[in-house]
């Protein structure tokens, strides 16, 4: 079995509606997206040739997803009222609402889907929120 890594960063805000604890309120994280990417066979032909898949082509990717993330606060769908939504949207403040719970846990998960759905085999996606504190999806097999 072929195991490719790669990692990209985002700096962005979140909180945990609900939660009991400093987590409730809104606090930043340097993000880190550490994804793998699988396959038991390298391609035959081609400029890929010898390769599982371009390295250029997952840094991409994983890249791109942090970016799309950076510098922004993110927040669950239904956890801030209407009106606070529309004076920060008001103050041009960059939001992005998700359908989870903006968890460690919830983001690899989430990010692990993004990338199976583009095609890549993707193998499992660490998501840290601090340098030592990090959550993993990977599917059983």
């Amino acid at each position: 079995m072929y195991k490719l890594k790669t990692s990209a960063s985002f700096d962005s805000a979140h909180f945990l509606a609900g939660y009991e604890g400093k987590c409730a309120n809104i606090h930043g994280h340097h993000w880190v997206i550490e994804a793998e990417f699988s396959g038991a066979s390298l391609q035959e032909d081609g400029t890929h040739r010898g390769m599982l898949i371009d390295f250029g082509d997952i840094k991409h990717e994983v890249r791109a997803l942090a970016q799309e993330f950076d510098h922004a606060l993110i927040y669950e769908e239904g956890s801030l009222r209407p009106a606070t939504v529309a004076a920060l949207n008001e103050e041009n403040f960059r939001l992005i609402p998700v359908p989870f719970r903006p968890t460690a846990e919830n983001f690899s998960a989430h990010f692990f889907g993004i990338f199976r759905e583009k095609g890549l085999p993707v193998a499992s996606v660490s998501v840290y929120e601090t340098p030592k504190n990090c959550a993993t999806y990977e599917e059983d097999e």
